[in-house]
């Protein structure tokens, strides 16, 4: 059998059948930051402009990353040189270790720690909230601190 085609179709070509979208007005009232982290983009967005915004975490997070860079290192040097001189200590007989009182008292240590733990995990949960809602609000100044942050702990 042979398949027939369809008549073909007047369209009508008129361009007042076309709404015309402007894209640049769309975009003034749909920013992204509205559509992914809603209406309420905080206090941040609304008095700096994005630049702005950028160096000022950026700043922040280097000398915060820098910082945190030079006491880490000084912390790490003074455990070390402890655990270092403890046992230069211990082969030289002047520190006699009690391992068995050592070993109890890291149980016990460890019981205490996990009681802790459970009682504080509502308020540690409401913290990370909290930061989570600050972190949106002012998505722009967190990403400038973060890098400026890892580039601190580099330098």
């Amino acid at each position: 059998m042979a398949t027939r085609n369809p008549p073909p179709q007047d369209y009508e070509s008129d361009d007042d059948s076309y709404e015309v979208l402007d894209l640049t007005e769309y975009a003034r009232r749909h920013q992204w930051w509205n559509r992914v982290f809603g209406h309420s983009s905080g206090p941040m967005v609304e008095k700096y402009s994005v630049a702005t915004q950028i160096v000022m975490g950026g700043v922040t997070g280097w000398c915060a990353g820098f910082l945190f860079q030079k006491v880490g290192k000084l912390a790490a040097t003074a455990v070390g040189g402890g655990f270092l001189l403890l046992q230069i200590a211990s082969h030289s007989g002047y520190v006699q270790i009690d391992w068995k009182r050592v070993e109890k008292d890291v149980n016990k240590a460890k019981r205490q720690i996990k009681k802790r733990a459970n009682k504080a995990a509502p308020e540690i949960n409401n913290l990370i909230e909290e930061a989570t809602e600050f972190i949106k609000q002012n998505i722009v100044i967190s990403s400038g601190f973060v890098g400026g942050f890892l580039l601190g702990l580099a330098s």
